[in-house]
């Protein structure tokens, strides 16, 4: 099985040369999908992992844009169109400096897999650009979303390619995009999610990927016999993801002791509670500031400059920041101060290296494909409320959210029980798999 697993790689990465991210995907997925694959004659002998891991389409293309100082500046977009067999491709855009073609496609890769899990008609994609809001004037964003959407319009729409935000794409950003493409199209249809309430939104979806990773983390402490009260907490990032993980958190009766951007992580020994959380939201969404400025508001709490929180005690970690953002030092600091349940609210967050250790410590671990699916299943019933030209109350649209990370969590025992652990990695890649994998034996070679 070992060679078998080795012979598929060595293939896809001769295709994919120096696309690490992309790779660190494959492989996660590869080692638990391909003993599948070769147990069931149906899929055996189709190649349909190595057509999984071909994206259908890839766009790329140029953004140019004039700053505040008329001078013309030139950024590259993607479009990434990585599988359409369950529905339109759906995923979304990233503007950051770090964007190239080996991050958009391991995110469009995942995005399959996620979507798959939602039991929502969608397929994968991702895109975006190495373009970078911060810092930039609404002017500038402006100038520069509509020179981006002036190429992407052309392959994008509602029964085709649906994208949504991501880093560095908020309300602002979705806003600047929806208008051009209703200006190049004529025509107001769902073609974004993440759209504001008052054009086309949907209510929770601003606080849908950290609700949802919250809810699947309960269930897998529910599984235990266990739950989030009363829990201590760390939560890395403080951007949307990570401002509503925490907000549910408190919901739930647990303590959140952390919370972090690219400048560092403050500990606050109190707990943050809902004053303290309002004011980072404050802080990160309408002054656009660093998160060391709470320690000024809240002096009892810590600043920890270019450090991760992953070495403070806790019970449950909910890296929400980026890939690759705790490794396996940061992992076994997390086990030894008594850490026993990992939810990932980023993409990607852990290293091959940190999964292994939560594996082998046998502690509750989910993939974000798995619990951070809630954002794009509310992306999935922000496009089914625009078709029926209709909209759900809130309380409608978290019920159903909660219900879709349940069914993700069933999904991945089905596929995941070894002997009493539940490996969420091997159960949600085979569960994600199987969905497409019909399909895509179903409607032939395309």
């Amino acid at each position: 099985m070992d060679k078998i697993v080795r012979q598929f790689l060595q293939e896809v990465e001769s295709r994919n040369q120096n696309e690490p991210e992309f790779m660190q995907a494959v492989t996660e997925v590869a080692e638990t999908v391909i003993p599948y694959i070769v147990q069931h004659e149906i899929y055996y002998g189709q190649n349909i992992l190595l057509r999984m891991v071909e994206p259908e389409r890839v766009v790329s293309f140029r953004v140019p844009w004039i700053d505040d100082k008329e001078e013309i500046q030139v950024n590259r977009g993607y479009r990434i169109e990585m599988n359409s067999a369950i529905g339109p491709y759906k995923g979304g855009l990233r503007f950051h400096p770090s964007v190239n073609l080996s991050v958009l496609k391991f995110l469009a890769f995942e995005q399959v897999f996620k979507n798959s899990l939602t039991t929502l008609p969608m397929g994968g994609g991702k895109g975006g650009s190495d373009f970078n809001p911060k810092g930039k004037t609404d002017t500038e964003v402006m100038r520069f979303c509509q020179s981006f959407m002036t190429e992407l319009f052309r392959h994008i729409g509602p029964n085709r390619d649906v994208p949504a935000g991501d880093i560095g794409v908020g309300s602002r950003e979705i806003g600047y995009l929806f208008g051009q493409y209703k200006r190049l199209k004529n025509e107001f249809t769902g073609v974004l999610t993440g759209k504001g309430v008052s054009w086309g939104g949907s209510l929770i979806r601003p606080e849908a990927t950290g609700y949802g990773v919250v809810y699947f983390t309960e269930e897998m402490l529910r599984h235990k016999g266990d739950g989030l009260k009363g829990k201590k907490v760390v939560i890395s990032g403080s951007g949307n993801v990570a401002q509503y993980a925490a907000e549910k958190c408190l919901h739930l009766g647990a303590t959140v002791l952390t919370m972090s951007d690219s400048s560092g992580f403050i500990h606050d020994p109190e707990g943050i509670d809902e004053a303290k959380l309002a004011y980072i939201m404050k802080l990160k969404n309408v002054q656009r500031g660093r998160i060391a400025t709470y320690v000024e508001q809240y002096p009892n709490a810590t600043f920890h400059a270019q450090k991760t929180p992953w070495g403070v005690p806790c019970d449950v970690a909910l890296p929400c920041a980026t890939q690759n953002e705790l490794n396996g030092n940061d992992a076994k600091a997390l086990v030894k101060n008594g850490c026993t349940c990992v939810g990932e609210g980023a993409n990607m967050p852990s290293t091959p290296e940190a999964i292994e250790v939560f594996h082998k410590s046998k502690i509750n671990y989910a993939p974000g494909k798995a619990s951070n699916a809630g954002g794009v299943a509310v992306s999935g019933l922000e496009m089914a409320q625009n078709s029926l030209r209709y909209s759900w109350t809130r309380e409608e649209v978290d019920a159903k959210l909660k219900g879709i990370m349940i069914d993700i969590h069933k999904s991945c025992l089905k596929y995941g029980d070894e002997a009493g652990f539940v490996n969420y990695v091997k159960g949600a890649n085979i569960a994600g798999f199987v969905k497409v994998a019909d399909a895509m034996l179903a409607q032939g070679v395309v």
